[in-house]
């Protein structure tokens, strides 16, 4: 009994733990962030490229934890036309209070949209 018991529990630690591949995180809107924060450091001590296929990630309501850890890696994808971008987060920010939901680096927002949008519709995949 004990060890039927201790096996159950390890499985659904394992369930519980991995990741969720493929699974839908979010959908909302998006923005990037470049000029102003090029070459400067990001929260987990990079240093910011806008020319990367990076993002931040908002910080959780009356917190300093971000929603997604640093490098969990996102697929972000515009709803308009289909157009998708992997980013990696390494930043965080406020941003969450304009109703985004993820900061996008110019490059990642360029490969889905046309950067004179300024904000778009997404679905966000955690990989």
């Amino acid at each position: 009994m004990r060890k039927a018991l201790f096996l159950i529990a390890s499985m659904l630690s394992i369930v519980c733990s991995a990741p969720l591949v493929g699974q839908e995180v979010k959908v909302g809107k998006v923005s990037y962030y470049s000029d102003k924060f090029h070459g400067k450091k990001t929260a987990n001590g990079q240093i910011f490229d806008k020319n990367k296929l990076t993002a931040a990630s908002p910080l959780k309501p009356g917190t300093t934890i971000p929603e997604f850890a640093f490098g969990t890696k996102l697929k972000v994808t515009n709803l308009s036309n289909g157009k998708s971008v992997v980013v990696i987060i390494n930043d965080t920010g406020s941003f969450g209070k304009y109703g985004r939901v993820l900061d996008l680096s110019e490059k990642a927002f360029s490969d889905i949209a046309e950067l004179k949008k300024g904000v778009v519709k997404v679905k966000i995949e955690r990989l």
